[in-house]
């Protein structure tokens, strides 16, 4: 049966109870709605194949689109991709917060992930909740958005439910997100960088950065 799950930015004693719920669920192998700072994301244990076939499955998204992965912190980044030093300039500079870096992966990330691909998309939400289930499952988790394939995204709990209803057994609901666009995505390998996706971050903000 579906269950959403109030919480807060607070993280008082009822959200972290539920927080803990929905951790234990993503250890099960299950999915679960969260909120972010951009849209609501859907989440699964990024080691657990059969959960990331069933993510692809609900939001019936092509499996050759690869996904990307929200994380708590720089040292769970190191533990899933190569961190370089254009890598690392924009997690001090950015995250937490609206961007998505695409760099060189670990070989410890499934290919489903990334569709075959050597690369994988990494994400620190500037959310206390998102941070917390994070931190509570102990893993990374999938962070892509939460909604069926070419629908808009969810910006909160209830466009989630109407996309997804009871497929997704457990949604974390905290409102509206704070800034309901997606994040900026850049791509980097080697010396190589480019702008993927513009998002909430600028490409005069990376440059800025990078080239300081």
């Amino acid at each position: 049966m579906m269950q959403i799950l109030k919480c807060n930015d607070q993280l008082d004693q009822e959200t972290l109870k539920n927080i803990g719920i929905a951790a234990e669920a993503i250890k099960d192998g299950k999915l679960v709605v969260y909120p972010t700072e951009t849209v609501y994301g859907i989440a699964a244990d990024i080691f657990n194949q059969k959960a990331i076939k069933d993510l692809y499955l609900a939001k019936n998204r092509p499996f050759d689109m690869p996904l990307s992965v929200a994380v708590a912190d720089k040292e769970m980044v190191q533990n899933i991709a190569v961190m370089t030093k254009k890598v690392e300039k924009l997690i001090d500079a950015f995250l937490p917060g609206p961007l998505t870096i695409i760099t060189k992966k670990d070989s410890s990330v499934s290919d489903i992930i990334t569709s075959m691909s050597q690369k994988v998309g990494i994400r620190i939400p500037d959310n206390k909740v998102a941070l917390e289930l994070i931190r509570q499952a102990e893993r990374p988790i999938i962070a892509t958005s939460a909604n069926l394939h070419s629908h808009p995204d969810a910006v909160n709990v209830q466009d989630a439910v109407r996309d997804f209803g009871e497929t997704v057994p457990y949604y974390l609901d905290s409102g509206a997100c704070t800034l309901g666009k997606p994040s900026t995505i850049v791509w980097i390998m080697d010396d190589e960088v480019e702008i993927i996706r513009q998002g909430a971050i600028t490409k005069q903000q990376i440059e800025g950065v990078l080239n300081d």
